[in-house]
C-alpha cells in the first residue's frame, strides 16, 4: 500500500488549539483526508500517536501518515527528468514536447507519470502521481506535480481561486495587428469529435489574454495568459482569431516550419501552500521554437 507523510510544525499561534482545528483551519487539511488518516493511517505528535482533540504547544511536530486505498497503477519507467524544483510537497518539471503527461489508452507507457514514479521509487518514496496542471503532448514547458494529497488539495483550491499564474509563449501564423487584447469566447467539443474543440455558443466560458512580443514575415510571437483552463484553449482561441499556431495542423496551422504546435509554458508562479512564499520559475524556449523565432523575428 502507498503511504504518504505530511509534516507540520506548530507555532505560537497554534498553542492551545486542538490538532484537528490546526490541521483543518490553519493548514487546510480536508475533513476527508483527516478521516482517512485517523482510520486508515496515523497521526503523531513528536513521534508518538496523538488524538485529534488533544491540544498543541509551539514546536510540536505533527506528522500525518495517509495510507492509500489502492496501489498506484502507473508502472515505473526510468527517463531523464528536467526537475526545476522539488520539496516534500511538490515538484516543478519542464516537460519536453512529445511527452504525454499521464497514461491513456493510446499511450499506456512512456509518459511523464511513468518517469516520475520511477524517480520516486529509486529514492525509496512511494507516492501517487498527481499532476496539478497538464500540458498537451506537443506543448512544452513548466508543470506542477503534487507529492501528496494535501498539496494536491491546496493546488486545486488555488486553481479555483485562479492564484496560480501560468504564462505561455506561442508563435502564431499571420500578423496579429493588436498589441494586446483578450479573447472571450466559449469552448466546447466540435461536432462528431472526441478530441477537437471549437468556439461555440453553448461551450464553457474561456478567456485568453495575449500580448505581442514580436512580428515577422507572416508570423507573430505572443505572450499569453489564461483566466480559464479549457482543453486546447490557446490553440482554439488563436485559430478562432484567424491566427492558428505554427505547426498546429489540428487547428489550421502548417507544419512547414515546425513539427508541433509552437506553444510553450514559459513562466509559472504561485504562493507555496506550506511556506506562504511567492515562487516563480521561467523556462527558456526549446530549440525548435527558438529556431523558428530566429528565422522570422529580427533581433
Amino acid at each position: 500500500m502507498l503511504e504518504e507523510l505530511i509534516r507540520f510544525t506548530a507555532d505560537e499561534a497554534d498553542t492551545g488549539h486542538t490538532v484537528r482545528d490546526v490541521l483543518q483551519k490553519r493548514y487546510g487539511v480536508s475533513r476527508r483526508l483527516l478521516i482517512r488518516a485517523k482510520f486508515k493511517g496515523l497521526i503523531t505528535r513528536n513521534g508518538e500517536h496523538v488524538f485529534v482533540n488533544e491540544k498543541l504547544q509551539a514546536g510540536d511536530e505533527i506528522a500525518v501518515m495517509v495510507t492509500e486505498d489502492e496501489e498506484e497503477t502507473v508502472a515505473p519507467e526510468e527517463m531523464p527528468l528536467a526537475i526545476r524544483y522539488e520539496d516534500d510537497d511538490l515538484m516543478v518539471i519542464a516537460k519536453p514536447a512529445g511527452l504525454v503527461v499521464h497514461p491513456t489508452g493510446n499511450h499506456a507507457g512512456g509518459t511523464l507519470a511513468n518517469g516520475v514514479i520511477a524517480y520516486w521509487q529509486k529514492r525509496g518514496e512511494h507516492r501517487r502521481f498527481r499532476a496539478v496542471n497538464r500540458l498537451d503532448k506537443d506543448t512544452s514547458g513548466l508543470l506542477i506535480v503534487a507529492k501528496n494529497q494535501w498539496a494536491h488539495e491546496q493546488f486545486s483550491r488555488m486553481q479555483q481561486e485562479r492564484t496560480i499564474q501560468r504564462i505561455y509563449q506561442a508563435i502564431a501564423e499571420g500578423v496579429v495587428e493588436r498589441e494586446e487584447g483578450a479573447i472571450d469566447a466559449p469552448i466546447g467539443l466540435a461536432e462528431d469529435s472526441f478530441i477537437t474543440r471549437q468556439v461555440r455558443p453553448d461551450g464553457q466560458t474561456a478567456v485568453t489574454h495575449f500580448r505581442v512580443l514580436a512580428r515577422g514575415d507572416g508570423m507573430t510571437h505572443l505572450e499569453l495568459a489564461l483566466d480559464t483552463g479549457r482543453t486546447h484553449q490557446i490553440r482554439v482561441h488563436m485559430s478562432h482569431l484567424g491566427h492558428p499556431l505554427a505547426g498546429d495542423d489540428l487547428y489550421g496551422g502548417s507544419r512547414e516550419h515546425i513539427g508541433r504546435q509552437a506553444l510553450h509554458a514559459f513562466r509559472l508562479s504561485f504562493v507555496h501552500p506550506r511556506t506562504g512564499l511567492c515562487m516563480e520559475w521561467t523556462e527558456p524556449l526549446p530549440a525548435d521554437m527558438s529556431q523558428l523565432a530566429a528565422a522570422f523575428f529580427a533581433k
